[in-house]
């Protein structure tokens, strides 16, 4: 019983070592973000004075750009849930010919580079004028997060008893009612998910920004990032502060999805 706690304890103490390594380039984010001025080597290990004039820099410089980020991961996910579910549904309960060849594709389109991607779209948004747009970088960022919707909720939607199904359809609900009032509230915590890891995907994406805007008149915040990193940075704490505003839609999302994706989707769904 002594060794098992001592063993934990350990295992306490290993996990804690590790959790600080990961969490220190964070830290230091935060921490340079605060000495503005300073440069990333000549930052302090506390920010003995902290300002807040990095922030209202990069506010005022970068303000446009994280709203910018906000609109076009927004509209990735609604556009991915609403193509997602409904395809997640059809995969997932009925017998359509080829779903075994459409759920292959699907995980090997997870597999190709986005540079891959992202050159074989210049040419079409060019030709169809979406290139510089809102609309083009939210159909970019969706060809990336809509396969890892689909199979995400198809995984779930596949577990659904049929029995939930079948009784819905006996009271008279048909293929849509079924799907909208019976299999996606159940399917809440699935939707979620794939809802947040769409808008990660949007939020962090660079190479589609970059590859698929010619111009300055759209920018999202990863392109006012990589804007402040020319080779003599002299002042990176508006640098630091952006990352550190960038982050922080994300850090909420995660801290309000994450109830979500705990166990129990089913609970009361079967009595």
């Amino acid at each position: 019983m002594g060794l098992t706690k001592r063993r934990q304890a350990a295992f306490t103490v290993i996990g804690l070592c590790l959790l600080a390594v990961m969490l220190f380039p964070v830290y230091w984010m935060l921490n340079a973000s605060l000495q503005s001025g300073s440069s990333g080597a000549g930052s302090t290990l506390l920010p003995l004075h902290p300002t807040l004039a990095a922030y209202r820099l990069a506010l005022s410089q970068q303000g446009g750009n994280i709203l910018t980020s906000l609109v076009i991961s927004c509209g990735t996910v609604v556009l991915s849930l609403v193509i997602a579910a409904p395809a997640a549904y059809v995969l997932a309960k009925t017998a359509i010919r080829g779903r075994s060849v459409i759920l292959f594709a699907l995980v090997v389109t997870q597999m190709i580079p986005g540079i891959v991607i992202a050159n074989s779209l210049y040419p079409v948004f060019n030709q169809v004028g979406l290139l510089d747009t809102r609309v083009g970088l939210v159909l970019a960022d969706t060809s990336t997060a809509l396969p890892f919707a689909i199979l995400i909720m198809r995984a779930f939607m596949a577990s659904l008893p049929g029995e939930i199904i079948e009784a819905a359809r006996v009271d008279g609900a048909g293929f849509v009612r079924t799907f909208v009032s019976i299999v996606l509230p159940i399917s809440r915590n699935a939707v979620i998910t794939a809802a947040l890891f769409s808008f990660l995907f949007s939020w962090s994406d660079f190479l589609f920004a970059l590859t698929l805007t010619t111009g300055s008149s759209l920018r999202p915040v990863t392109l006012g990032i990589y804007d402040y990193l020319g080779d003599n940075v002299q002042a990176w704490g508006p640098v630091m502060a952006t990352g550190v505003l960038s982050a922080l839609p994300a850090i909420v999302l995660l801290a309000f999805a994450q109830r979500f994706i705990a166990v129990g989707q089913l609970d009361g769904a079967v009595k």
